[in-house]
């Protein structure tokens, strides 16, 4: 190495300024990763499968791009060199050529790490090896990279963060850079320069409203997750997004609590990353995954996440504001039983501080559509009446009636 490059490669890790690769995720990132369901049982075989699954059921034709490989895919030493090691017996072909064929899909590929000496499986950590990953990231055409953070006592966050952030960008392929750090230390309040996306909780659980004890750590149920950080949202927007983790719709959940999951991730303007075993999803499960106007919701431009507007006996009504003054009404049921709607739009006038949405509709006329139902609900003139069966929500879409 030179001496100019030497220089430029300090200087690179010791400016901790911005350096995310810019004009990435300006809608929250679409895609499916391999943890939830598979751990780190993944292979070559594997991998192309679900890419062909994902053009075939619909899935990338609705905005899914990413596939990314979570914790297992590399052996378990570095090189002579250092250099991260596809496992020869899970990818005999190396990672290129599974980034080819996820290429030639028309999809995008992501992979896996952890700022700590080791991954949160055993395998090679990034810590001390972060330019030298993020070369080998770009030569391997690799476009996501997940970023977690297990074993990295002593390690300051917010510097391991923008270290790799630094290291992707002087490696100079363009990647987008997920920050898998739990919300232990709220990036949220530093993320924006040096990720597209935070994770705000500990892992997920396959289940709508339970806590899983793992002894150690807990992972937690859907409606968990939700409650966790009401007081974020104004962190989240176009190019940094507020992660409530990858999803379980059709992973564990019947139908009606995958549509309430899938619909509060798209409320809630997360990241909608599949991780379920989509080469047997059933019909519904796909509907749910596709569902164009759904997903119009989350990738809508403004980028605002939805807010806590009401919760009643068991019932919560969620609102998210919309391109156009136009808004997202979600009422979601977390009994286990049916419960009745009557909801007078005249005596709720809607403000939000972070969006300055301000509606009051005694004197504002709004159309409104059952997004599920996919049929007109009459406007907002009008009580709105409803029943949201178990575990289960109502979305509604208004617009305004110029």
């Amino acid at each position: 190495m030179n001496k100019l490059i030497y220089l430029l490669v300090l200087f690179a890790m010791l400016d901790t300024s911005a350096q995310k690769f810019p004009g990435l995720a300006l809608t929250p990132p679409l895609g499916w990763n391999s943890w939830n369901t598979f751990q780190t049982n993944i292979n070559e075989k594997l991998v192309m499968e679900i890419a062909d699954k994902m053009v075939s059921s619909g899935m990338k034709d609705a905005g899914y791009s990413y596939l990314v490989l979570d914790d297992g895919w590399m052996a378990k030493e570095r090189d002579v060199n250092g250099n991260l090691v596809a496992d020869p017996l899970k990818f005999p072909n190396g990672m290129k050529a599974v980034a080819d064929y996820v290429h030639a899909k028309g999809l995008k590929f992501g992979l896996y790490n952890c700022a700590g000496t080791k991954t949160c499986a055993g395998y090679p950590g990034t810590r001390g090896y972060e330019y030298n990953d993020a070369r080998w990231y770009a030569k391997n055409e690799v476009d996501f990279l997940k970023y977690d953070w297990c074993n990295t006592e002593g390690i300051n966050a917010k510097e391991a963060y923008a270290t790799m952030s630094n290291a992707i960008k002087t490696a100079g392929r363009e990647m987008l850079f997920s920050l898998c750090e739990w919300g232990d230390n709220q990036p949220w309040l530093w993320g924006k320069e040096i990720g597209h996306m935070w994770r705000i909780s500990g892992d997920i659980y396959n289940c709508f409203d339970c806590i899983k004890d793992h002894g150690t750590w807990k992972s937690w149920g859907v409606t968990y997750i939700i409650d966790l950080h009401k007081n974020i949202r104004q962190y989240s927007g176009p190019g940094h997004w507020n992660d409530f983790d990858m999803m379980e719709v059709g992973h564990g959940l019947n139908v009606n609590e995958s549509r309430a999951h899938f619909s509060m991730w798209c409320m809630l303007a997360s990241p909608l990353i599949a991780g379920n075993d989509i080469r047997g999803m059933d019909n519904q499960v796909q509907k749910i995954l596709t569902d164009k106007d759904m997903i119009a919701i989350n990738q809508d431009k403004r980028g605002v996440q939805a807010f806590l507007y009401q919760q009643k006996d068991s019932v919560d009504i969620w609102i998210k504001p919309l391109s156009n003054e136009n808004v997202a009404v979600c009422f979601l049921n977390r009994s286990q039983n049916p419960v009745p709607v009557n909801y007078n739009w005249q005596l709720n006038p809607v403000a939000d501080s972070v969006s300055k949405l301000n509606i009051d509709f005694s004197k504002e006329l709004y159309k409104i559509s059952d997004v599920w139902q996919k049929r007109s609900a009459g406007n907002t003139k009008k009580i709105f009446k409803g029943v949201v069966k178990p575990h289960d929500v109502i979305v509604l879409k208004l617009e305004g009636e110029k």
